[in-house]
């Protein structure tokens, strides 16, 4: 699990743009969807092109949170990235950013039919939960997928964003949330980077200006809370984090 840190001169900047830490003090169960990100074996097998090391320590705190959305009445979606043909649709970044061989591994371990493209095991996936492929780092950018089209169909104005890699496709998603207008609220406990900098870099940058990052706890409790104390310990909490 990766330690986190915000940056002193990134505290002050919210505190002077905003004046408390958290934008958003309540979570609506019902408006709400878990997005999970790309939580497939390619990324969290051993001996994949595209593995992220500790990956799997996230899992429970992501299942934990499937069962507090669901049970607040929310939408709960994993998300999978899908390389099928995008080769030539998507030549920069296969022809620039890695070597043949390595574009090749990943397009073919992230392609429908390879075990590689299917969900971890682990991941307690359930009936009524909602599977959508995207062939972008961002769900919601325009072309990528279905997700914003099916989101505001239910009536979800807030995404709360966990997965890998932190800051890539989870860190794209949530900007472009962010963007479409959704409350986008990032989990730091239950995200998943290569290193501690690269994750918390990614965790600075969303909590100064596209949303906000909370803990499974804080989110479970946000999303559970009905009562005014809730709200007045949480303004607590923010005051003791800026001192």
């Amino acid at each position: 699990m990766h330690a986190v840190r915000f940056p002193k001169d990134v505290l002050d900047r919210i505190a002077a743009r905003r004046g408390r830490l958290h934008p958003f003090e309540r979570i609506e169960g019902a408006n709400t969807a878990l997005v999970v990100i790309d939580l497939q074996n390619a990324f969290m097998l051993p001996g994949m092109p595209a593995a992220v090391k500790d990956v799997c320590d996230i899992i429970p705190n992501v299942n934990r949170l499937a069962t507090a959305v669901r049970g607040a009445g929310g939408t709960v979606v994993w998300v999978k990235m899908t390389l099928d043909g995008q080769r030539e649709k998507w030549s920069v970044f296969f022809e620039h950013m890695g070597s043949p061989a390595h574009s090749a591994a990943e397009i073919k371990t992230l392609s429908r039919g390879d075990p590689g493209h299917e969900l971890h095991a682990a991941l307690a996936v359930l009936p009524q939960d909602l599977v959508v492929e995207k062939t972008r780092f961002s769900a919601f950018i325009q072309g990528s997928s279905d997700l914003d089209g099916i989101l505001r169909r239910r009536g979800i104005n807030t995404v709360v964003i966990a997965g890998t890699v932190t800051n890539t496709c989870c860190e794209s998603s949530a900007r472009d949330a962010m963007m479409l207008n959704y409350k986008t609220i990032v989990v730091s406990d239950a995200n998943a980077a290569h290193t501690d900098d690269e994750h918390n870099a990614t965790l600075a940058n969303i909590i100064r200006i596209f949303g906000d990052v909370l803990t499974t706890e804080e989110t479970i409790g946000r999303l559970a809370s009905k009562e005014p104390s809730g709200d007045r310990q949480s303004r607590g909490n923010e005051r003791a984090a800026f001192r």
